[in-house]
């Protein structure tokens, strides 16, 4: 998991956490096409044998249907396991104090808009439009909704500072993306690029409920 140190960041040009993956390239509109196109070949190459397997067998000898659906059902689970890595993203965790949480969710929405500020009361979560897509914003990483809300890019960055609370963590992210968008994208883990379906499989109440807005929103773009 990537992490972005406590601090202040600079108001204009890059993140200085890019200094540590230096040798990433900085994404940007053609790597997340590509990034897709991977993703989604990986997948294939990983459930074709088991759908493959499965329809020689169900051919071949009737009698091997069970074994033929235990090969389907690896097909479906092998994807399903990469879309619950993505949801873990956007994972909370119980409050440690009260107070300081009430306190640390009034000053992020000092950040936000109307609007994001009642999806985060209720979810947990901000969006937050950028050049890339909307993004979903949580405590241990962002969703990224690409133009069209088909495709979603699941990213795992973290605050080193596990005594803050949720809003600090939240507000810091939402800033670093706010600095630099792609920066930001180049310095987190990529954790899952698929479908946005599968993902929505996967994201528990009431996170799943800020799903929908980032998707329409997302689709508006043009």
């Amino acid at each position: 998991m990537s992490a972005l140190t406590q601090g202040t960041l600079p108001i204009e040009g890059s993140l200085p956490e890019l200094e540590s993956v230096y040798w990433r390239p900085r994404v940007s509109e053609a790597s997340l096409r590509r990034t897709g196109r991977i993703w989604t070949a990986i997948t294939v190459a990983h459930t074709v044998p088991f759908v493959a397997v499965a329809a020689l067998l169900l051919v071949l000898n009737p009698v091997t249907a069970a074994v033929a659906l235990m090969a389907f059902a690896q097909a479906w689970i092998i994807p399903e396991l990469y879309a619950a890595r993505g949801a873990n993203v956007l994972r909370s965790r119980a409050p440690v104090d009260e107070h300081a949480e009430r306190v640390s969710v009034g000053l992020l929405g000092d950040l936000l808009d109307h609007g994001a500020r009642d999806l985060h009361r209720a979810t947990g979560v901000v969006l937050e439009r950028g050049a890339l897509g909307v993004w979903l914003i949580g405590e241990a990483g962002a969703v990224l909704v690409r133009p069209g809300g088909r495709r979603v890019h699941c990213y795992c960055v973290k605050v080193p500072a596990p005594e803050l609370p949720t809003g600090d963590r939240v507000a810091h992210l939402l800033l670093a993306l706010r600095t630099d968008e792609a920066g930001f994208a180049t310095v987190a883990n990529l954790a899952f690029s698929g479908a946005r379906w599968r993902l929505s499989r996967r994201l528990k109440a009431p996170v799943r409920d800020a799903l929908a807005p980032a998707v329409a929103a997302a689709r508006r773009i043009d």
